[in-house]
């Protein structure tokens, strides 16, 4: 196993269908609640596929530094920057980490987009979370016939709730930013032992694309058909 590490450059963005939790306190304050990201724990739903015969695993231990050295991190609704709902350095927003993986709970203000978030996931509209990081340390080795990609190190810059958790080998900037890292590291580092140079061609990348966008209009006609059935 090559245990060398690597820096990125590159800004980067997970989200995970997981359910996002709200509650309230005896003086009617919303806490929202959720996990922002999962480790891999070596079941199928905790890795995920970057392409053919390659995955990406985010470790234990991820977000030590960020927490210990108290990255001042924000809570955003879809990453946008003007959907304010909380942030640590403001004491709104608590991050912790569990068995699981990284937990946030965030005490949204009486604000428009505070209450309109809470009553989103109130009604079950909004039922997945993401995070937004800069890697600081990762590994490419080789398993069997497997090519892992572990982060093991991240700079947060936001977590939150979002409408569309998207975390697949179908999203091209996903698979662009990977391929990046693992010419990078074969760069700086040489080959890792029985490391594979996979190749992903513009169109395999655009054909996934395209095929992840049908799915995701799927199942909103799906959605909203039972909606109006209602």
């Amino acid at each position: 196993m090559d245990t060398k590490q690597a820096t990125q450059e590159a800004v980067c963005r997970r989200a995970i269908s997981a359910p996002v939790e709200l509650r309230k306190d005896g003086d009617g304050q919303s806490t929202i609640s959720g996990h922002a990201s999962v480790f891999y724990d070596g079941t199928p739903g905790t890795e995920y596929q970057l392409w053919d015969n390659a995955v990406e695993r985010i470790m234990p231990g991820t977000f030590d530094r960020a927490l210990k050295e108290k990255d001042d991190v924000r809570a955003l609704f879809n990453h946008d920057p003007s959907l304010v709902l909380g942030r640590t350095s403001a004491n709104t927003m608590d991050l912790s980490i569990d068995k699981r993986g990284l937990r946030y709970d965030i005490r949204p203000g009486d604000t428009t987009i505070g209450n309109d978030v809470v009553e989103h996931i109130a009604r079950g509209d909004v039922t997945g979370s993401s995070f937004f990081f800069r890697i600081t340390d990762e590994t490419w080795r080789m398993e069997d016939d497997l090519d892992i990609r572990e982060i093991r190190g991240v700079e947060l810059f936001d977590v939150g709730p979002v409408t569309f958790p998207a975390y697949t080998g179908a999203d091209t900037g996903v698979r662009d930013e990977a391929r990046s890292s693992w010419k990078k590291w074969k760069d700086d580092h040489g080959q890792p032992t029985r490391m594979k140079d996979v190749a992903v061609s513009e169109s395999e990348s655009g054909a996934a694309s395209d095929e992840w966008m049908r799915k995701t209009k799927e199942k909103l006609e799906d959605d909203l058909g039972r909606i109006a059935g209602g």
